[in-house]
């Protein structure tokens, strides 16, 4: 079943500029579907595949001249030796929407197409589905479903995919292989009690320090296993707000899954009905909206930089978008009841940075949306419709 996403419009429209179009994001997002539906002609080939990752290593040139046409190739960064080959086709070419290219390591693929690709290549960062997406094709999902469920787009098939035993393959699957690939680690038991125990940090500050102290490992170790979360779409970093005000602001970054389903599995929860007890609802609901806001952001091309603001104080804002000329507050609540002490933060950080915030907006799961005291109340699944 193809799901219709919010990115097809955007990314038709680079295909008609750049000749090469590269896709990241976690596996499983939906980049190949993506790709096939838009060019359905274009020759698809894989470079999970061993017999084509092996033709593509031994005659690069032959691989990329199989079509007059174009084509697709998925997991890119498994063969980066082929973004020089295509460097030269393109040039000599000139024909938009030539290559299409995909790959879920965003450090190595990135780096890589930026060397080689710098001004041929539109780059876009596809990310599991987004509520409203998620509307389309099940509409209904409560707060607590969709925290539980998840948004990757195989858990939404018919007939619909079990949570746990689709997020178990996921992480032995496709973590652990590309851990293999990323970095030599020794135990994946302390691995992956790592990746649980960030699980639990959900929407937290994170200390390198704290996890090394519970893992048995080393500061650097654990810093170099996060690089990996990040780099295989699994963890996003929020980085704080730092401005010249005179505040003791808090200098590390907050830590979010790039899917609740996943976060929530690695914390033990098992069903829908744990989530509104869970000790973690609250974090895996600020989560949820972190992520909407970030696909919102590379669905549409957004250029707001993402943060959120805490000092020694306790202080805090949980989102600050930044575009450069002001800024968007926004306070995220799971509870459906609004409380005046919604706006604290809110009001804080309009008197700290007077004549910089646009909006402020209280993001939470209750229905009603007004405007109270010049803060924009509003549900978390029209959040995207105000940004």
């Amino acid at each position: 079943m193809f799901i219709s996403r919010e990115a097809y419009y955007e990314l038709a429209e680079l295909c008609s500029v750049f000749p090469v179009i590269t896709i990241t994001g976690p596996r499983q997002s939906g980049k190949t579907t993506l790709l096939k539906h838009i060019f359905p002609d274009k020759k698809y080939f894989s470079l999970e595949d061993p017999d084509i990752r092996q033709m593509a290593v031994a005659d690069p040139r032959a691989f990329l001249n199989q079509s007059e046409t174009g084509m697709i190739i998925d997991e890119i960064q498994r063969v980066p030796e082929l973004v020089s080959y295509i460097q030269g086709i393109v040039d000599q070419l000139q024909k938009p929407g030539y290559f299409l290219l995909s790959g879920s390591q965003q450090f190595e693929l990135t780096q890589k197409i930026s060397q080689s690709l710098a001004g041929r290549t539109a780059i876009m960062k596809l990310l599991p589905l987004t509520i409203k997406e998620i509307q389309i094709i099940s509409a209904g999902l409560s707060a607590n479903e969709l925290i539980y469920k998840g948004l990757y787009p195989r858990l939404y098939d018919t007939p619909p995919m079990n949570p746990s035993r689709y997020y178990s393959s996921y992480l032995h699957t496709y973590i652990e292989r590309d851990l293999r690939e990323l970095l030599n680690v020794k135990d994946l038991h302390l691995f992956e009690l790592f990746v649980r125990l960030c699980a639990g940090r959900t929407g937290q500050i994170f200390v390198a320090g704290n996890l090394a102290n519970e893992v048995g490992v080393s500061v650097p170790t654990i810093q170099s296993w996060l690089s990996i979360l990040e780099a295989s779409y699994i963890v996003y970093l929020l980085q704080p707000y730092h401005t010249n005000i005179n505040k003791r602001l808090i200098k590390s970054p907050k830590i979010y899954f790039y899917d609740t389903g996943l976060a929530a599995y690695l914390a033990g929860i098992n069903s829908v009905e744990q989530i509104p007890v869970h000790p973690l609802r609250g974090a895996l609901f600020e989560n949820l909206v972190v992520l909407e806001v970030l696909k919102k952001k590379y669905n549409s091309f957004k250029n707001y930089q993402m943060y959120f603001y805490r000092d020694s104080n306790q202080n805090e804002v949980d989102l600050l978008l930044d575009n450069g000329i002001s800024i968007d507050a926004i306070e995220i609540k799971s509870s459906e009841t609004f409380d005046k002490t919604f706006q604290k933060g809110l009001n804080y950080i309009k008197n700290l940075l007077p004549g910089k915030i646009k909006n402020t907006l209280i993001c939470y799961a209750g229905q009603t949306e007004s405007v109270v005291n010049e803060n924009k109340l509003v549900n978390y699944k029209n959040l995207s419709d105000l940004i």
